[in-house]
């Protein structure tokens, strides 16, 4: 009995110093020895790649896009007066349903900007200073006609909690070039002024593919990520030795039993490890200087959408492959006037700055940036609540996307003349998941997998099509 607990005792050691586990320690002076524990799972990719990386800019509540994107003159002329029951007879409504609807005309002016033309609200007057290198798509449509639903639909294609999101199926596929920070990070911001805007971690889950793909939420304020601190006396080499002999364990542990849940519990330990010193470096935004600041228009520690979309360059820097941003607070179904412009003020000059520094850093042509809600907003008025807002709507919404192989200064699709539906290139979720996955170099109908005995993919078995009028 002596002899084989001596045995293992010196299997455990010489497994310590030769496997993964002494990856933590030598990592501090190798660190490309992370490097290939990000490889995804595709190897030569079937399309040309476009878009190495994704930021995908999530205004969470529903803007609405008859106020911002998508100016009605029509509507104007009709507002007060009944909504035609042509438009809406039969129609899925959301608060709404069962009473009089009245046509509310747009409450901010519209103007146009750049070479292009394009039509945007007065309330973006910075995204208007870059027209020219957004693609403005305002025919999006979506299955779903609540917050949750309408989140999850949005973020991995179904409306029932569970499945992968987008930037999960994207590492997974592609593995990520950060070799010492997640490869799909979250970012949450909140506008001043409401209640903040609900969201869940599910909507950033890996859902069945490995947990290793889930995404890693950083909190703008405070410690960006909980417990990173070591505590005190502890110092980063004991720490390595830590992560090295539990890691080690970890490791005769799936040798015995083959869980792929344990390779994501030995990797996350030597991220974990990774992120005590990056994370910290990350987040403080300070050496970026004034003039860098200023353009966003942010101040260090702050927390706000601004400071966020500059950490989403500086994470783009650093090779994470999907970087998504939050901004809650845009559900109006009151006080439309009132705070909408607060909401588009507080990411206005971002949007702006984002595209502006990405273009001087020489990462804008492989990046992709996308601007959504989860939904749009009615063409008639909702009273119930307070001061005239506008209520949740699926059968039109706006949305924009930039770099990375997307047109410039393109006006994409439109709706009807009283903006209820789309009507002309009408676009699907489905078909945005499979435009981002072409830019990214993947074949979306060729990338699955298997679950519950069927090939899943993120834009679904509904025939979705790449928006080809919209690539360069």
């Amino acid at each position: 009995m002596t002899s084989l607990l001596l045995q293992t005792r010196r299997a455990f050691l010489d497994r310590a110093s030769q496997g993964l586990g002494s990856v933590a320690l030598a990592s501090l002076l190798s660190p490309n020895l992370l490097h290939a524990a990000s490889r995804g799972v595709l190897g030569k990719l079937p399309l040309p790649q476009k878009a190495k990386r994704v930021i995908w800019l999530t205004m969470a509540g529903g803007p609405s896009q008859l106020e911002l994107f998508d100016y009605k003159p029509k509507l104007a002329d009709m507002d007060g007066k009944p909504m035609p029951e042509s438009f809406t007879k039969g129609q899925q409504l959301a608060q709404l349903q069962g009473q009089k609807l009245v046509c509310k005309g747009p409450m901010f002016g519209f103007a146009k900007h750049g070479k292009c033309h394009m039509e945007l609200s007065e309330l973006l007057p910075h995204l208007g200073s870059v027209a020219d290198d957004i693609c403005l798509v305002r025919s999006m449509t979506t299955d779903a006609i609540n917050h949750d639903p309408a989140h999850m639909f949005m973020n991995t294609g179904a409306q029932i909690a569970g499945r992968p999101s987008m930037g999960a199926w994207i590492t997974y596929g592609l593995g990520s070039e950060a070799e010492d920070l997640p490869g799909f990070v979250i970012m949450v911001s909140t506008g001043k002024g409401r209640t903040p805007q609900p969201i869940a971690a599910r909507q950033w889950s890996s859902g069945f593919l490995p947990s290793k793909y889930q995404g890693v939420q950083l909190r703008s304020q405070g410690d960006p990520v909980l417990y990173l601190t070591s505590p005190n006396g502890v110092t980063r080499e004991r720490q390595g030795a830590d992560v090295a002999a539990i890691n080690a364990l970890n490791k005769q542990h799936a040798a015995l039993c083959d869980d792929p849940e344990i390779a994501t519990r030995i990797a996350q330990y030597e991220m974990a490890f990774q992120m005590q010193a990056s994370v910290p470096e990350l987040m403080d935004i300070r050496p970026e200087g004034p003039k860098t600041l200023e353009l966003y228009g942010c101040t260090p520690g702050d927390g706000s959408f601004a400071s966020n979309c500059l950490l989403a360059r500086r994470l783009a820097e650093r090779g994470t492959r999907f970087i998504q941003l939050y901004h809650r607070d845009w559900d109006h179904h009151s006080l439309l006037r009132e705070e909408l412009p607060l909401r588009a003020k507080e990411v206005d000059r971002a949007c702006m700055a984002l595209i502006t520094d990405l273009k001087q850093r020489g990462l804008f042509d492989d990046t992709l940036i996308v601007f959504s809600g989860e939904f749009g907003r009615t063409p008639m008025a909702q009273g119930n609540k307070g001061p005239i807002g506008r209520d949740h709507h699926n059968k039109a919404m706006s949305m924009w996307l930039a770099g990375a192989g997307i047109q410039r200064g393109l006006t994409f699709g439109s709706t009807d003349d009283l903006g209820y539906a789309a009507v002309e290139n009408i676009t699907t979720v489905h078909d945005l998941h499979a435009t981002m996955l072409h830019q990214l170099g993947i074949q979306h109908d060729a990338f699955s997998f298997k679950f519950q005995g069927l090939d899943a993919r993120l834009s679904g078995v509904e025939g979705a099509k790449v928006i080809k009028k919209i690539l360069a």
